[in-house]
């Protein structure tokens, strides 16, 4: 007796799919149902039926490639795992135009240029945080860290955390590039004998901002709580949030202005024209 489930009602047949690109489409489903409505360890909240019903693609290919769908939760898993990160970088490049187009004269000395770049911070670290802590794709990436390590199959579980790792480091690859970029431009480097690399930088600053999002989960005046301050040499009081207080602090401890760049004319001509025209890596 066949165990597929026979088709009901007046379903029209979706034409036949290459196996590659039927593959492509059930994961497509799959990882947005998840993001629609959450991860859990079982996954039993995800119909199986509704991922082929929303692929658009042939019930009877489906069941050949994973005659049970636990075979197929089991590449759904990796799936999410391998771009389990979500990208914020668009909406950071826009703000960060818009604070140095308001900004862009705090150039002209050593103290402004300081200032500039404590404004970036005051506004990024919010952004990003919001940004984050709101983002459906985020919370499933915490859940799959979180719960990985629960799944039976030591073969699966292998795969997931590979997958993760993948992940992870291009993540943190894109921010390391991203903060030695912007230091290079504003005149500071990696304070000398602490032996770290931007990727350590990076790596901090991840977990710090991972943390309070965390944190923040379950006690929610961490998400608004705000400081009247100038630290890291702003150019005057304003509201600052733990996020911004808190990368502001890593940051600080690990860089400081470059004293052989010479601001001159011709820099800051061209620091302006790269600002105004700045990319991050992986914006295209």
């Amino acid at each position: 007796m066949s165990t597929y489930p026979a088709p009901t009602g007046l379903a029209r047949r979706p034409r036949r799919l290459p196996d590659e690109e039927m593959v492509r489409r059930m994961l497509r489903a799959a990882v947005a149902m998840v993001h629609g409505t959450g991860l859990t360890v079982s996954l039993d909240h995800i119909s199986f039926e509704d991922i082929i019903r929303d692929a658009d693609v042939s019930r009877s290919a489906v069941y050949r490639r994973w005659p049970h769908k636990d075979l197929f939760f089991s590449d759904l898993i990796q799936a999410l795992a391998e771009d389990a990160v979500p990208s914020i970088a668009g909406a950071e490049l826009d703000l960060m135009h818009r604070v140095i187009a308001q900004h862009l004269d705090w150039l002209d000395t050593a103290e402004q240029r300081q200032g500039l770049v404590a404004e970036l911070f005051r506004q990024l670290s919010l952004l990003d945080f919001e940004a984050l802590r709101q983002s459906q794709p985020w919370r499933t990436y915490l859940a799959l860290h979180a719960t990985f390590m629960s799944i039976s199959d030591g073969e699966l579980r292998d795969r997931v955390q590979a997958a993760l790792a993948r992940s992870e480091q291009r993540h943190l690859a894109r921010v390391a590039s991203a903060w030695e970029q912007l230091t290079a431009l504003f005149g500071y480097r990696l304070k000398p004998g602490l032996g770290v690399s931007f990727q350590t930088l990076a790596t901090l600053l991840d977990a710090t901002m991972r943390g309070l999002i965390i944190m923040a989960t379950s006690t929610p005046a961490i998400a608004a709580d705000r400081v009247q301050a100038s630290p890291f040499g702003a150019a005057g009081a304003g509201e600052w949030s733990l996020p911004a207080l808190g990368l502001g602090s890593v940051a600080s401890a690990f860089l400081e202005p470059d004293p052989a760049i010479v601001w001159d004319e011709e820099r800051l001509s061209s620091v302006r024209q790269a600002l105004t025209s700045l990319t991050l890596p992986g914006v295209a």
